[in-house]
């Protein structure tokens, strides 16, 4: 266990934690919401629940959970799922590396744990895309066992509740707000006294708009009553996303069909189908236009590459297209929408392409930035 003392935090004594377990899961008790992973124990739901509740809101959750395990019902299934419908069952949600390592994870357990979920934390922890939180969560709602499960929203509830001087967005403070948890947890009750803190945190003391008048826990937080919740957390802003200019070719044949590729590369995206793509060098004299709404005109060079690259002649259209924007964690896709048509419709056979129905599109695996721009082309463009 830590000093808390060497990181300025006046830790309460048995009494008080006492305390504080009964007032918070005694509010958990009459306000905890109703979510379809806490009517289980079956670490398997609880697991699928928790990555998707990462970076996403409840709401949105909720029908990708149930639909998920409509698709894999069983941890067998997700292990031995076509990575097409794998892809499409996440679809929206974004961070696909994390359902990947959910099938590498799935695989995992088929393999080392003849298909039984671990029951211990640290084996949990060996799981493929399984951090100290996640593993945290399963363990203590799946199992009871007395584990904390310190994400974001916990730590903001604790540097609050003990004036934190501390980044929670440092990874090397970590270990501080971890440290507070494993003493506060309730050894009869953690799952509940986990899922509490998130609710606590997600909603009462959430990042923006907090309402602390609400708090259950209002008079044991110092913030509080030293009346510096406005102070805590304490957090460095994240550095803005790295405008990227892209150039989407929206490419039809005779039939009225589209032309898709599929990225087969490890990187961005990797396993999604999309209008073929190009990204082009961003300058520096260019980012005050590309903030706006206005966009730049594909240029000749651009039109040239597609032709060469995918030995099609497209007739090119003048229509013109608003810029399509698309942000991921650490760069911002500025997207501009090329249209044309072609008569040879012939594919070359060094990339995975695909000519399809507008009707069939949705069959495809298809990532946000997609989505976003088969809406501004058929906005333009009604069939």
């Amino acid at each position: 266990m830590i000093d808390f003392k060497q990181y300025g935090i006046d830790m309460w004594d048995t009494d008080k934690i006492d305390s504080f377990r009964k007032t918070l899961l005694a509010w958990y008790d009459r306000e905890k919401r109703d979510l379809p992973w806490r009517h289980t124990k079956n670490p398997y739901h609880i697991w699928i629940s928790e990555i998707m509740l990462q970076q996403t809101q409840v709401a949105t959750v909720i029908p990708y959970y149930e639909r998920f395990l409509e698709w894999f019902p069983t941890i067998a299934d997700l292990a031995n799922a076509d990575e097409e419908r794998l892809l499409k069952a996440w679809e929206g949600l974004g961070y696909y590396s994390r359902v990947r390592n959910m099938q590498i994870a799935a695989q995992q357990i088929m393999t080392d744990f003849d298909g039984h979920f671990p029951e211990t934390y640290a084996e949990i922890a060996q799981l493929k895309g399984i951090g100290p939180y996640t593993a945290g969560a399963i363990a203590s709602i799946a199992f009871d066992l007395v584990e904390p499960a310190v994400d974001g929203n916990v730590m903001r509830v604790m540097a609050r509740l003990f004036e934190v001087n501390y980044d929670i967005g440092d990874p090397k403070n970590r270990k501080i707000f971890q440290a507070i948890c494993e003493v506060l947890i309730d050894p009869k009750r953690p799952g509940d006294f986990n899922q509490a803190l998130m609710d606590l945190g997600a909603d009462i003391e959430s990042a923006k708009n907090p309402r602390p008048e609400e708090s259950p826990i209002r008079f044991f937080s110092a913030a509080y009553l030293h009346n510096t919740m406005d102070k805590y957390p304490i957090k460095e802003p994240k550095k803005k996303p790295k405008p990227i200019q892209i150039q989407a070719f929206v490419i039809t044949n005779s039939k009225g069909e589209f032309l898709l590729e599929k990225n087969d590369s490890e990187r961005l995206l990797a396993g999604f189908w999309s209008f073929p793509l190009l990204e082009t060098q961003i300058v520096a004299q260019q980012l005050s236009l590309f903030e706006t709404d206005s966009k730049e005109t594909p240029t000749i060079s651009q039109k040239t590459v597609f032709e060469k690259d995918y030995r099609l002649q497209p007739v090119w259209s003048d229509q013109t297209f608003p810029l399509v924007k698309h942000t991921f964690s650490h760069r911002r896709w500025l997207v501009d929408i090329i249209a044309g048509t072609v008569l040879d419709d012939t594919l070359a056979n060094d990339k995975t392409l695909a000519w399809v129905k507008k009707e069939d599109l949705d069959n495809y695996p298809l990532a946000t930035p997609q989505k976003k721009l088969m809406a501004s082309y058929f906005k333009a463009n009604p069939l």
